[in-house]
């Protein structure tokens, strides 16, 4: 009977770890959704009026907003059990992470402008959606590696957990 419970033990983290993941996945997504409708919705604003002839302008500012609302959405609900560093230092590195994700989406729009020669709105809707979709592949990697880094926690330390717990308390 002993020879069965490393067994156990292994498959219970494992369903843990894979439970963690699938948690995190469905977040990031949901952040990402509202993100992209964001970043997409403020590039196409920005192409038909005051930069309608900057695709590349219009990518970096419209991603800086949308990663501004990232960085809230993923901190204080994707990846809130993980944090082990201070927020400053979870900032820079989400910062860097997504300053290499706008590169991406820049260098996709600017490549099918300058390169392919495909200069209409279209056109940089579609090589945008492609630098977000390599981007976006890009950071889910690099804020589980690096910037979020930490061991799951197994205290819940979102906003509203101390609320949560005075409820419980009183139940």
């Amino acid at each position: 009977m002993t020879s069965t419970t490393p067994a156990k033990g292994l498959i219970a983290r494992l369903r843990g770890a894979v439970d963690v993941l699938y948690r995190e996945v469905i977040k990031f997504g949901v952040i990402g959704v509202v993100a992209f409708v964001i970043d997409m919705g403020s590039f196409n604003l920005l192409r038909h009026t005051i930069l309608d002839d900057k695709p590349t302008a219009a990518v970096i500012i419209s991603a800086s907003i949308a990663t501004a609302f990232a960085w809230v959405g993923n901190r204080a609900w994707t990846f809130r059990h993980r944090r082990n560093r201070p927020a400053h230092h979870e900032a820079a590195l989400f910062a860097g992470t997504n300053g290499v994700a706008l590169l991406i989406q820049a260098a996709a729009v600017a490549f099918s402008n300058y390169v392919l020669g495909y200069g209409s709105l279209t056109a940089d809707n579609v090589a945008k959606v492609v630098g977000i979709g390599l981007g976006t592949l890009f950071r889910f990697w690099a804020y589980r590696r690096f910037v979020f880094a930490g061991e799951p926690i197994d205290v819940d330390q979102s906003p509203l957990a101390d609320l949560k717990s005075r409820a419980d308390d009183q139940a």
